[in-house]
């Protein structure tokens, strides 16, 4: 028989997506097995029914007592018998009679039922059953289709059609069959591949895969607003269920999904729209473009849902039900997952769901896999470098501040530490006013009368027209709102340090917070400063800190002081003592990347508060870290040189210590920590000496100056490129962090000759020295050259 199922049109299934076309099939098979198992238990339970009624004889209570009598009777009977040779002739003939008839045999003999009993009652058993009502298939009512009716002479008749009824009970015999065939083919074994030919056709899979995400991802690129259909097809692809390309597939997906986005995201945020801008009638260009930003932000949701599920799964150590992927797999996939999620927190921090990216990120920055911490973190530095307006920022710090109030203080240091690259800083501002014009002014109309003619003026009015439409469109950020923004961001980052000085002064978070204060320390309120200082004072006082954190201790007092403290009436006595105490604990070590503090501490302390220093103290300060330049890197005797030199240019009289004729009454006490009192005057800096003589040429350079005077003109001035720069851009020029020697060592190989040569007329002068000695004490003549006599005689 024809079959009646309409077959969908080759323009359909063109139409219609693979993974479409797949699940279809899937759910006709599903529907078929499970049509078919549900007949077949059916089947079953008619069959049981119908065995259980034969097998099954109904005993009434009645009839279980009789024949517990009739057991009693038997037993009396057998009790009572009497042996074979005491019966007679007639009743031992009716015994062997009935002996042979079968029914005799299978008889209750006790009972008074006649003979064929049983048989009419298991026969009333079956008619029972053949009682029983059945359901017999009736044939369906027939649906009439009404048609307009006819009018006649005898009035109206009304006309109706059968509807057509399709033969389903066939199709589905014709489906249980075809489901039978493909479990009989199911059941045959698959082959059994090679591990060779495993990995052939795992590479084929990969290949196919690869080349349909290249070809959905070039189309989506090439016409975005036509293909978003493609790009939903190609985010269906992270449910990749093959387990053998699963994990590859989905990782390729993220990736390629991550790029799509940045490239064809616009540059402003898509805002919902309102219920009557849906109503109202638009262009077909406008409404084209409002499908294409909906699908895009409803796809670009997705993906990131999609993202963050991989990574909760993996953090909650989850598995999907169908396994398709091992637990061991799902770290790589969180791990792409985290950087895609980074990727797009620092290309698109204009794009909707930039905050729920934050929120997804900043927690792991503190993730116990130092990967996966190091990416947030470094994505979070960027974001914190090129944002100029200070959006993403606040945003960004707002989580962090709750996110270690909210884990107690229980986070990693550097979680603080990307504080540091926020760009709040006044130099940073004043590079960004040139993006920040003022307003322009536009001429009145009296000025345009007065000053140009009838048709300059008509130009001027259609100038000032688009400049006035360009400046709207390119809406740029006011002044003001950049500096409150940068305010309030700033009074986060403070209350969260304020928190941690208060409340966890035994943190590790503490030398973050301390570098963070002293890099901030001059935009800190002024009603602080007292009690801020306080603090200070007293974390050194305890002894509980490293000198890394006291130098940052220090550092934070002394900017403080500088910027708005000015006014403030404080003697910071305490820290430059403090300062003098620590700078022995430098040395060429692991500390020598730490002088580049101390100098920044030095510059703040002596050449912006000059006035309030002695003579004293400078001298003190200049002594101590001129020993401490015999002790560290090239590098940082350059600095603290550069410094030295700052010293003998700022402050008068520091030619003293070049002089060996003491000044005054005491000897220098170079162990004793107050600098007022060590009696510096005392003293000279024969180190200088000591560098003059140094392997690095830089450091001769500037021990020569200094030994000099420190001269800003003639032959013991240095050269612009070494007098222009400050003492912390030269400690970071000449760093050998590289392992490299800077300037290069210029390479020189002796000649063997002459090596030689040298060695024998070495050996040559101390032979004839020994020689001549020793014939002199006893041969009163001439000596002789026995030593070339004897070297002669060696050669010949």
């Amino acid at each position: 028989r024809k079959n009646t199922k309409r077959v969908p049109s080759f323009r359909k299934l063109l139409r219609t997506s693979q993974i479409k076309l797949d699940n279809k099939l899937k759910n006709k098979q599903y529907k078929q097995k499970s049509a078919a198992k549900k007949y077949r238990k059916e089947q079953k339970k008619l069959r049981e029914a119908v065995r259980d009624a034969i097998s099954r004889k109904p005993f009434p209570l009645e009839e279980c007592k009789k024949k517990q009598v009739a057991r009693k009777w038997e037993e009396k009977e057998e009790e009572d018998a009497l042996p074979l040779d005491m019966m007679d002739e007639d009743d031992l003939k009716l015994m062997e009679d009935l002996a042979q008839k079968a029914s005799f045999l299978t008889r209750d003999l006790s009972s008074n039922e006649p003979v064929h009993v049983k048989k009419r009652k298991h026969e009333s058993v079956i008619e029972k059953y053949e009682k029983v009502p059945r359901r017999l298939q009736t044939e369906p009512e027939k649906e009439l289709i009404h048609l307009l009716p006819i009018k006649d002479k005898t009035g109206i008749i009304p006309q109706a059609v059968e509807k057509p009824v399709l033969n389903v009970a066939h199709d589905e015999e014709e489906d249980t069959e075809d489901m039978e065939e493909e479990e009989d083919f199911n059941e045959e074994p698959l082959p059994i591949l090679t591990p060779e030919e495993m990995a052939a056709q795992r590479r084929r899979k990969l290949q196919e895969r690869k080349r349909h995400i290249a070809a959905l991802a070039s189309a989506i690129l090439s016409e975005p607003d036509n293909n978003m259909k493609k790009l939903k097809e190609l985010r269906a692809m992270l449910m990749e269920q093959d387990p053998n390309v699963a994990v590859i597939v989905r990782k390729l997906v993220m990736v390629s999904l991550m790029e799509i986005f940045k490239d064809v995201a616009p540059s402003y945020k898509i805002r919902p729209l309102t219920e009557a801008e849906k109503a109202t009638k638009v262009k077909k260009e406008t409404q084209k473009l409002r499908e294409f930003e909906e699908g895009l932000v409803s796809q670009y949701k997705f993906y990131l849902e999609n993202l963050e599920q991989t990574i909760k799964d993996w953090k909650q150590r989850k598995l999907k039900k169908s396994n398709v992927i091992s637990l061991k797999a799902y770290k790589g996939l969180a791990e792409v997952a985290v950087k895609c999620l980074c990727e797009l927190l620092v290309a698109l921090p204009h794009f909707n769901f930039h905050n729920n990216i934050i929120v997804l990120i900043v927690p792991l920055m503190n993730d116990p896999s130092k990967m996966i911490s190091e990416l947030c973190v470094e994505a979070v530095k960027k974001l914190f470098k090129q944002d100029k307006l200070g959006y993403a920022s606040l945003g960004v710090v707002k989580v962090i501040s709750g996110l270690v109030r909210g884990r107690n203080y229980d986070v990693r240091p550097e979680v603080l530490k990307v504080f540091l690259h926020l760009r709040i800083k006044e130099v940073e501002l004043k590079k960004d006013s040139e993006d920040i014009a003022p307003k322009k002014k536009f001429m009145t109309y009296k000025e345009k009368r007065k000053n140009l003619s009838r048709m300059q003026r008509k130009w001027k009015k259609a100038e000032e027209k688009l400049e006035r439409e360009l400046l709207e469109a390119e809406a740029s950020e006011s002044k003001e709102k950049k500096l409150k923004l940068h305010t309030e961001t700033l009074n986060i980052v403070f209350v969260t340090y304020f928190r941690i000085l208060k409340k966890a002064q035994k943190s590790p978070l503490l030398p973050a917070v301390l570098e963070g204060l002293a890099k901030f320390a001059h935009l800190i309120n002024v009603e602080f400063f007292d009690d801020l200082l306080i603090v200070l004072h007293s974390l050194i006082a305890s002894g509980d800190l490293s000198y890394r954190e006291s130098l940052h201790c220090i550092l934070s007092a002394f900017h403080i002081l500088s910027g708005q403290g000015d006014v403030l009436n404080i003697d910071p006595m305490k820290f430059y003592t403090h300062l003098y105490k620590t700078l022995f604990s430098l040395h060429a070590g692991g500390t020598n990347e730490d002088i580049g503090i101390v100098l920044q501490c030095l510059d703040v302390m002596f050449a912006k508060r000059r006035k309030q220093v002695s003579q004293q103290r400078a001298l003190a300060f200049l002594k101590r870290l001129s020993i401490l330049a015999l002790h560290v890197l090239p590098n940082s005797s350059v600095g603290i040189l550069a410094t030295n030199r700052v010293f003998m240019q700022t402050f008068p009289r520091m030619d003293l210590l070049l002089d060996n004729e003491s000044q005054g009454s005491g000897v220098y006490l170079p162990e004793l920590e107050e600098p007022e009192h060590c009696n510096a005057q005392n003293t000279a800096l024969w180190e200088l000496h000591l560098l003059r003589r140094h392997y690095h040429p830089t450091v001769q350079k500037f021990a020569s100056h200094l030994i000099a005077g420190a001269p800003t003109e003639g032959s013991g001035a240095l050269p612009l490129d070494l007098s222009q720069r400050s003492a912390t851009e030269l400690f970071e020029t000449y760093c050998m962090k590289g392992m490299t020697f800077n300037p290069p060592v210029a390479s020189v190989t002796p000649r063997r000759k002459d090596t030689f040569s040298q060695m024998d007329s070495f050996v040559d002068e101390e032979l004839n020295k020994q020689l001549q000695q020793h014939l002199s004490e006893t041969v009163p003549h001439k000596p002789l050259d026995f030593a070339k006599h004897l070297k002669e005689s060696s050669l010949a």
